[in-house]
């Protein structure tokens, strides 16, 4: 057994290793482990989808990253808000700059000692430097790495529980004893000039929805022309319809994960939330369509994957048939999000009246989870599904 002096460096060393490894890799990309893990991109590297500042700032992206250095002090942050997560980004700071990135954030915080944990980029003479929370805890960092070079923050988030490394090296353990339930993601202009990268999240708590031996925790009563069965490989295959596998668990606002694959072109299915109990098809559809209507896949077929069936096309394709790909449904309140493959490709907020039926209105409250049988070419197969519910804030 390594003597504890030699087991801390080894482990410091192994997280330095790590995170050159993430900053020599391809920006704004994820491996397939990281896919596997769960990862999603919160910055796709060329655009601000998902993305809402709260003031009149230059943000823009350059070169992959998510630039800003004039106009309002303020937030640019996620539309989406999350709870228990891991959250990796690496930015780029002069030596002057104050900024930061805001955890589960109002959209305009006011009090980083109440509405937010407001983990600081800054220089080692401000009370809070590099890794700090705001107003909570000051980091016990070595440099503050405001050096306009790249840098990597890791943060991990677990109900009131925050733990920093910059560029692995542990830099702050905090408790807040009246943790934060949920909230935004924000990149912040305070003070000169910052660029972020690399903004990667993995969602925390998730729990099986699916054995990979029966159909147990999912009912087949209204599966009619469907036939779910459980194959060898501990997967789940759908054919045939028209018909559905309903979860018997009924969720609000949660985070759900799921592998996919379409064993034929261009089929068509869907993963329905928030469903009416018993009811047929009664709920939110996030679809399942690979095809597109040209060779570009900005052009979806059919509301392509991830768009919400009738309410937001998919603003592209980004899975193949016939191939495994990630999918990740967020809903919270009105609002949801769909990733495929770890990029977002959705961002709907629900502004209609309230009404039981999603089809006809807004509905807030826990529903069943339906997995569609579509019709006779239906030839699908499900792995990994899982699912956590987002806490209150």
């Amino acid at each position: 057994m390594l003597a504890r002096p030699a087991l801390a460096v080894l482990v410091l060393l192994i997280g330095s290793l790590a995170s050159t490894s993430s900053l020599a890799s391809e920006p704004n990309q994820l491996s397939a482990q990281e896919l596997a893990d769960g990862w999603i991109l919160l910055f796709d590297g060329e655009t601000r989808f998902g993305w809402q500042a709260n003031s009149q700032a230059d943000w823009k992206v350059v070169d992959g990253a998510l630039t800003v250095s004039s106009g309002e002090p303020g937030l640019l942050h996620t539309t989406t808000q999350f709870g228990d997560f891991e959250l990796q980004a690496d930015f780029r700071a002069q030596a002057e700059t104050n900024s930061g990135i805001f955890l589960r954030t109002l959209a305009v915080p006011t009090n980083p000692a109440v509405d937010c944990y407001e983990l600081n980029i800054a220089p080692a003479a401000n009370p809070y430097p590099t890794g700090s929370l705001v107003a909570r805890q000051k980091s016990n960092v070595a440099s503050p790495a405001t050096d306009d070079t790249w840098h990597t923050l890791f943060v991990k988030t677990e109900q009131g529980h925050i733990v920093v490394t910059l560029d692995g090296q542990p830099v702050l353990d905090y408790t807040d004893p009246k943790p934060l339930g949920r909230g935004l993601i924000g990149l912040q202009l305070n003070r000169g000039a910052i660029s972020f990268r690399n903004i990667k999240l993995r969602p925390l708590g998730t729990q099986a929805l699916f054995n990979g031996q029966d159909l147990s925790g999912w009912r087949d009563e209204r599966a009619e022309q469907s036939v779910f069965t459980v194959a060898d490989d501990g997967t789940l295959n759908m054919k045939n319809g028209r018909g559905q596998l309903e979860s018997e668990a009924q969720y609000a606002d949660f985070v759900f994960q799921t592998e996919i694959i379409c064993h034929d072109r261009e089929l068509n299915s869907g993963i329905f939330f928030r469903c009416i109990p018993g009811d047929f098809w009664m709920g939110y559809e996030s679809q399942i369509h690979n095809g597109r209507r040209s060779a570009d896949s900005d052009q979806p077929n059919n509301c392509g994957t991830g768009g919400i069936f009738r309410r937001q096309d998919a603003r592209r394709i980004v899975a193949d048939d016939l191939e495994w790909f990630h999918k990740t449904i967020v809903a919270d309140g009105p609002h949801m999000a769909i990733w495929v493959n770890g990029i977002q490709v959705t961002d709907w907020t629900d502004t209609r009246e309230p009404h039981d039926n999603p089809r006809k209105g807004l509905r807030l409250k826990a529903g069943t989870l339906i997995l569609q049988g579509h019709d006779p070419t239906t030839n699908l197969s499900f792995r990994n599904l899982r699912i956590t519910e987002i806490a209150p804030r």
